[in-house]
This record gives structure tokens, C-alpha cells and sequence, in this order.
């Protein structure tokens, strides 16, 4: 990681006022970022970039003062930009952002960072070397439960992670260009990969997909993750399920956690229930060749939650990174792990659910 004072010297005076923002894409995702952008005392939206200009006119509304334009060159020219959030396609993102970077702007980009690992790994460089901030917009985990758990995790309060299981199935829209894990899994990993402590890392995948309606793609998927400590992490994601499932188990030594996104009553629950193992050297020599488990049974809390937009949490955290010269919680490199993975697993279809290492330096 890069030393940030050396960063923020390097693009001069952390800017006081609200900072000039543009959104390239007014397709899917980008009329969300119009909206949190418009509505954050942090940033002024000066532009609207799409190649369909009405498509972006109609995005901002008829008494909008932000201009509207298909002229990229137009936009990264103004320099009342300091910044550039890309929401186009993934096979864009390379081009569309390096030119950001190029001109000196902050940049925000889409799930996922890129198309390939290698396509992310420019634009990393590329930042890095300009002392530029450059974040991925993994939405879910600016979401409350998310961080609620992530503070969990990381003070020691679930104990030691023995496995997370993931599940996001729905009857969902096929994709044409990418298969289920790329269009689903980005938001499992990205999760798994901002609530595990540093020192816990995939470090190895395995893959296992189907096609059972012969779109010439994995439609249902299963992976499954080794982590540097010897848990493993699991993830479903599914396109053909009648019903739709997105929870999240966290299993510590001292506590498990149940994320429920799709129970707004109780998203997280929190289990004192387990198993508890009596180590070898606290038994009887006569009792040593059999280890003593039993299993605990205690409370259920779940813990109060604020209710807060996610992506207004994420603008907020683009805007401190970009004034304090830190990296984003979600910076470039959390969007490289995720591709990491992403492209070993599909190494690993390929294979039949072979075991592939990852990266080791991301």
C-alpha cells in the first residue's frame, strides 16, 4: 500500500469546497449515483456523460442545471472535475477510467473494477503512481448490517472465523455476455473479502457450475473458497431459483452470525450457540485419545441497526478518501481480489472443480 501523505502531496491541497463530480453511464447504475451524488453536501454533479444524450437528459430531469453530454473529451477537459464516477459496461471500464486517471481525476468505478484482472491492475497503477484515488462502488458493504458485521468480525467479538456460507439464488435475468458467478458472485466476495480480518485471505478456489437449460453458461454455481487459517467460505448463486434467498452465515469459535438482507425486521442475528472442543492437555491420561466436545446452547441477539442508504455511505467514503488522501475502504485493490477469484474460478470450471491457488500478492 502506498505511503498516503506521499499521496495526497502528490495531487497538491485537499480541496475544501464541494467537489466537481461527472457520471459517465446513464444506463442501470447510473441514475442511482446522479441521485446520491445531486443530493451530498460533499460533491456538485456538473455533468451527465452518455452516448444517448436524451437517455441522459430525460436521467436528470427538465430543470436540472447539470449539463448532459456524449463528449467524454468534453467532460475530462473541465477542470471544475475532480472527479469521475464510471457506470458504463465492464468491458469499458479499462478505457473509460484510465482516461480519468490520465486527466488528473479521482475515480469511482462500477462492479466490477474491470473486465480482467490485468485490465484492474492498470488502473491500480496507474492511481497509484498519480497519487489519485481510485474505489470500487461494492454497494453492500456501505450497507449498516455490513458494517455492523465487518465491526464484529474484526474486534475479536465472533472469535476466530471457522467457515462463512453465502446464499444469493433468484429467479434472475440470464446474462447473455457472463455467466452466474460473474454477475452475482462480485457482491459475495466483495463482502467476504471488507468483513475478514487482514490477516485472513482466500487463498485457494474451487468451482463447481451447471447449465441446465442450455444457455451456454454456468447457471447455478457453487464455490468454494480456502482461507489462509485452514476455514473455508462457501457461495451459492443461482438464476433459476422460484424463490429468493440472500443470507449470509458467519461462524466464529465464540459466536455465529446470520445475515438476513431480505428480512428488514432483523437483518443480522447473532448466536451464542456452538461447539466447544477441551483441548488434549486439560484431560485426564485416561481420557486423552477421546476429545471432549460438547455443544453450547445461549442466547439469540440481534443488534440494533441504523437505517442509512447504502450508496449514500459510499459517496461519503469516495469523498474522505479523495480529501484525506487515504485509501478507500473499498479502494482498487479490494476490486482486484474479487477479480482474482472470479477469473480462478472460472479457471476452475473450466477443470471441473479443480482446486486453483490464488494470487498472492493482489
Amino acid at each position: 500500500m502506498k505511503d498516503t501523505a506521499k499521496d495526497a502531496a502528490a495531487t497538491g491541497p485537499a480541496p475544501t469546497g464541494p467537489l466537481g463530480v461527472a457520471v459517465v453511464g446513464a444506463g442501470y447504475w447510473g441514475p442511482n449515483l446522479v441521485r446520491n451524488f445531486q443530493s451530498s453536501t460533499e460533491f456538485r454533479l456538473r455533468w451527465l456523460c452518455d452516448l444517448d444524450v436524451d437517455r441522459a437528459r430525460q436521467v436528470l430531469g427538465g430543470y436540472s442545471t447539470v449539463e448532459a453530454t456524449a463528449d467524454y473529451a468534453a467532460v475530462l477537459a473541465d477542470p471544475a472535475v475532480e472527479a469521475v464516477a464510471v457506470a458504463t459496461p465492464a468491458g469499458t471500464h479499462l478505457d473509460v477510467a484510465l482516461a480519468a486517471l490520465r486527466a488528473g481525476k479521482h475515480v469511482l468505478v462500477e462492479k466490477p473494477l474491470a473486465a480482467t484482472y490485468e485490465d484492474g491492475l492498470k488502473l491500480v497503477r496507474e492511481a497509484e503512481e498519480r497519487g489519485l484515488t481510485l474505489m470500487c462502488d461494492h454497494t453492500y458493504c456501505y450497507t449498516p448490517a455490513v458494517g455492523r458485521i465487518r465491526e464484529m468480525v474484526r474486534s475479536g467479538e465472533l472469535g476466530d472465523i471457522q467457515f462463512v456460507d453465502s446464499v444469493r439464488i433468484n429467479l434472475g435475468l440470464v446474462q447473455k455476455d457472463i455467466d452466474v458467478l460473474w454477475d452475482l458472485a462480485p457482491h459475495d466476495l466483495s463482502v467476504l473479502d471488507f468483513i475478514l480480518p487482514d490477516h485472513v485471505q482466500p487463498v485457494a478456489v474451487a468451482a463447481h457450475g451447471a447449465d441446465p437449460i442450455g444457455t451456454g453458461q454456468s447457471c447455478v454455481a457453487y464455490l468454494t473458497l480456502q482461507l489462509s487459517t485452514g476455514a473455508i467460505a462457501h457461495v451459492h448463486v443461482n438464476w433459476l431459483s422460484p424463490t429468493k434467498v440472500r443470507t449470509t452465515m458467519v461462524g466464529g469459535s465464540k459466536r455465529t452470525l446470520v445475515w438476513d438482507d431480505l428480512n428488514p425486521s432483523q437483518r443480522v442475528a447473532v448466536f451464542d450457540r456452538g461447539v466447544d472442543l477441551t483441548a488434549p492437555q486439560e484431560i485426564g491420561a485416561d481420557e486423552r485419545r477421546d476429545m471432549l466436545v460438547s455443544y453450547r446452547t445461549g442466547d439469540m441477539v440481534a443488534p440494533a441497526l441504523g437505517e442509512k442508504e447504502a450508496l449514500r455511505s459510499m459517496v461519503e467514503e469516495f469523498a474522505a478518501a479523495i480529501r484525506t488522501g487515504r485509501p478507500a475502504l473499498t479502494d482498487g485493490r479490494a476490486g482486484l481480489k474479487v477479480l482474482d477469484i472470479l477469473e480462478a474460478a472460472s479457471r476452475s470450471l473450466e477443470f471441473r472443480g479443480a482446486v486453483v491457488g490464488l494470487r498472492t500478492e493482489r
